[in-house]
């Protein structure tokens, strides 16, 4: 039996504001599962011709499944979203690609006619679950030599990375990052960011609170402020807590549908998806993995690095930005690259990432009626890359 595969679109995106993963951070009174819960509100809010019944998937991901992360966190968050008892869910884990591995997956079911309508999206409350809690790496990983020890430490893979390619200087990731949080900055100010953002209630000792906006962004970064910092992996590296995304928690989810059922529930499609790939390199240099999985994702899709406009990388680090810029001969400053800043600026709550970055890059096919393809990809730990196309509907 033949099936024709059919059209995805992405309808909607939404994300808490990112906070900072510590005692002190916006959400350290605050449950993960209840970040979940009230980005699926919200895109049912924002969506009122879907009726919940409708909702064929819920898939959320979680780098640390434990917790208020574990116990199949789609399916409770959907049951605590208020979504009909009917709609299934499960969790997803490909560590800093969750979010964008739930989409790719009910994206593929829906392609196949399995579904109609599915969310997708991602959490980490690093604060209270850190990277690497309660994990048991088997010992022969190191002990048998299949990856170095540095594979495990993401900043560790950085300096690797620096080493590897020392055209890429400590002062052009402070450059890159100092140019993403004032492009964050001025995102905030023309309101772009805010559409896409939900309200959080938080709690702490001092009672009651309400989360608005992403803590981590310092506007104001200066050159000279970065390169006072000191660089906690090696003695006289180049990786600063300036210079990559910091430990931080939140949320996203996403609305993504068949074309024709979308167009049938009165759901506005934002863009539609052309492929995806996802790649595996040496983990000891994981944030190369942009590169082989873009340069997959391309030769799948008949389409060359040329015909993108608009690119959406994950900022876990400036350097493994960078050495994808010059893989392809796009330059540091390139405006088709992170416009509205990146998770230098707004943090990067692990497995919650890849719907941030389609939610902006959705913004951007509405900000600019020329733009035909984007992209948006990251770095994945453990040695992987992934990387979605996307179109104009």
């Amino acid at each position: 039996m033949s099936r024709a595969i059919r059209d995805v679109v992405f309808v909607d995106g939404v994300r808490t504001p990112f906070g900072v993963g510590k005692p002190t951070g916006q959400y350290a009174g605050t449950r993960a599962d209840d970040l979940v819960v009230r980005c699926i509100r919200e895109l049912l809010r924002r969506n009122p011709t879907l009726p919940p019944e409708r909702v064929d998937e819920v898939a959320i991901a979680a780098t640390t499944q434990i917790g208020d992360q574990g116990l199949t966190i789609g399916r409770t968050a959907a049951l605590l979203a208020g979504l009909p008892r009917s709609v299934p869910g499960y969790a997803i884990d490909r560590m800093c690609a969750g979010a964008m591995t739930a989409v790719t997956t009910v994206a593929s079911g829906i392609a196949v006619g399995m579904q109609d309508v599915a969310i997708a999206g991602g959490v980490e409350h690093m604060g209270r679950h850190p990277m690497g809690e309660g994990v048991d790496p088997n010992p022969r990983i190191i002990s048998e030599k299949i990856v170095d020890p540095s594979a495990l430490v993401m900043g560790a893979t950085a300096e690797n990375l620096h080493d590897r390619a020392p055209e890429i200087t400590r002062e052009r990731c402070d450059a890159f990052a100092a140019a993403s949080q004032a492009r964050a900055a001025a995102a905030y100010d023309a309101g772009i960011i805010q559409r896409d953002l939900v309200t959080m209630a938080t709690r702490s000792e001092e009672g009651w609170g309400l989360a608005t906006a992403d803590e981590p962004m310092r506007p104001g970064t200066t050159l000279e402020s970065l390169a006072s910092l000191k660089t906690p992996f090696r003695p006289h590296g180049r990786v600063t807590a300036g210079n990559a995304a910091g430990i931080n928690d939140g949320a996203t989810a996403c609305l993504v549908a068949h074309d024709t059922t979308a167009a049938e529930l009165g759901l506005t499609a934002r863009m539609r998806l052309v492929g995806f790939a996802y790649a595996g390199v040496e983990p000891e240099v994981m944030g190369v993995g942009p590169i082989p999985s873009t340069e997959k994702a391309l030769a799948r899709s008949g389409l060359g690095i040329e015909d993108i406009g608009a690119f959406e990388l994950n900022e876990a680090f400036a350097v493994q930005v960078l050495a994808f810029l010059d893989h392809f001969g796009i330059k540091d400053d390139d405006d088709r690259v992170n416009p509205y800043g990146g998770a230098i600026a707004y943090g990067h709550p692990l497995a919650s990432s890849g719907v941030r970055l389609m939610t902006q890059l959705a913004r951007r096919f509405e900000a600019d009626p020329d733009l035909q393809y984007g992209i948006t990809a990251m770095c994945v730990g453990i040695g992987m890359g992934g990387t979605v196309i996307w179109e104009r509907v």
